[in-house]
């Protein structure tokens, strides 16, 4: 039989966390939960709408369907650890200034998923950002501005590294 309970040591957003979890918990419920860390939502509940993304190992996994003790020993970013980290913050400008959010609750999870295709360097096509952000659901812009957004930063950022 196994143990309900596991000890797990995790870095989350660059600070060493030490608890003791229970082996079912998710990851999202973790973060939220026990650490306060409420920027990643729990939508669906079964790894669709991307609400609860999280960068693990530096992937973006979906929190609800991945557990906390499956992290054990791994760095774990999320929303506002990206954010105070100011990695993002030419995409967080680019969305509001292209009202790629509305109600907001999509945003952390289509931030980080565009940031891990924006890290990979050059200007993504339209439909590459589309496709790449096709995991996260977003029932109140329509994308067009997600991806307007999203393509401005990618041409910034392709701009300044000439």
């Amino acid at each position: 039989m196994s143990e309900r309970f596991h000890d797990i040591a995790i870095t989350v957003n660059g600070e060493k966390v030490c608890e003791r979890v229970d082996a079912r918990k998710t990851l999202v419920d973790f973060l939220r939960e026990d650490l306060a860390l409420t920027g990643s939502h729990v939508g669906c509940e079964h790894g669709v709408c991307g609400a609860c993304s999280v960068r693990v190992d530096d992937v973006v996994v979906r929190g609800c369907l991945m557990l906390a003790v499956q992290c054990n020993g791994a760095r774990v970013d999320t929303i506002e650890g990206v954010a105070d980290a100011a990695e993002i913050t030419d995409l967080q400008q680019a969305f509001v200034a292209r009202n790629a959010l509305q109600c907001g609750y999509c945003t952390p999870g289509m931030l980080l998923t565009a940031q891990e295709l924006l890290v990979r360097g050059g200007i993504p096509s339209r439909e590459q950002i589309r496709a790449h952000l096709s995991g996260n659901y977003c029932r109140c812009t329509g994308y067009h501005a997600i991806v307007d957004a999203v393509e401005a930063v990618a041409q910034a950022r392709s701009g300044a590294k000439r």
